[in-house]
């Protein structure tokens, strides 16, 4: 391979990784009520911002990205209370419709919260570039690649070794067998929207110091994030992880050998042709259903 496509490939790995993040919490969600959580996006945006703005008024970064991640998280854990548990049994349309006023209303607080500006957190580990055969890659994404699999194997921890996992996995199998057997869904689902939302920020917290972060800037990262769960498989947790990959890597050898112009427009290409080709996504479990 040459050092042109490695650097390529070093990039795709980077930002798949943080695609794959933002695409495990829109699985987990699904999976707890079958609702798309179309906020997501602006909880990476709220993670980055937040862990900025603690950063630049002079807090540590092992203080400001774990403060970050909370207040992200216990946005979420409220969104999912003051919002979707209001719903009651409202459809899942509804729902969906709720998230992407959520999301809405959440972008404008951040705006009036910290501004238009582009704001910026220190990278964890110094900014001086490392050479790897041919290409160069900054610390930052050995950070974020090494932070994705230890999140991969906490996960995998936390669902096949936990009562509250395993109730959400039993959730995601069957809502109303779970419910048979005594799992809280309503707790489930609480924590599922939590869960998602501490994801979020830790790929925004990632993030900032590589692409920086602004009140807006959840949205992109968010429709790829969907991209990429709908690539792998809406509801497959390993496949949110090999579609997000896949995608960065698309995106990034198609504007490294193709022209940076598509960059963007790749992540809805795929969309299109998934849903098009293969709605279950390339390894999916859901099935069609004929209404």
């Amino acid at each position: 391979m040459s050092a042109q496509a490695l650097q390529y490939v070093a990039g795709g790995l980077t930002a798949g990784s943080i695609y794959a993040l933002v695409a495990l919490g829109f699985s987990i969600v699904f999976n707890a009520s079958k609702v798309i959580n179309f906020a997501q996006g602006e909880f990476v945006m709220i993670g980055g911002m937040a862990a900025a703005s603690l950063s630049a008024a002079g807090a540590p970064l092992l203080l400001a990205i774990p403060a970050a991640i909370v207040i992200a998280a216990t946005i979420g854990l409220l969104l999912e209370k003051l919002t979707i548990e209001r719903a009651g049994r409202a459809d899942v349309t509804t729902l969906i419709i709720i998230t992407i006023g959520a999301s809405i209303f959440l972008r404008g607080v951040a705006q009036l919260v910290w501004g238009k500006g582009i704001r910026s957190l220190p990278p964890l580990t110094g900014e001086r570039p490392i050479e790897l055969g041919g290409a160069t890659i900054l610390p930052q994404s050995l950070w974020i690649l090494g932070a994705t699999l230890v999140i991969v194997a906490a996960l995998s921890w936390f669902f096949g070794r936990t009562r509250l996992g395993r109730a959400m996995l039993a959730t995601s199998h069957n809502r109303l067998a779970a419910q048979l057997v005594g799992i809280d869904v309503r707790l489930v689902l609480f924590a599922s929207f939590g869960l998602a939302a501490g994801l979020g920020a830790v790929a925004g917290v990632l993030i900032a110091p590589i692409a920086f972060t602004s009140y807006d800037a959840g949205v992109m990262l968010g429709l790829k994030g969907f991209a990429a769960a709908i690539l792998g498989g809406l509801g497959n947790f390993h496949a949110a992880i090999a579609g997000g990959l896949a995608l960065g890597l698309l995106e990034s050898l198609g504007a490294g050998f193709v022209s940076s112009a598509y960059k963007d427009a790749i992540s809805f290409v795929v969309i299109l042709a998934v849903l098009f080709v293969r709605p279950d996504g390339l390894l999916g479990v859901l099935r069609s259903e004929r209404v």
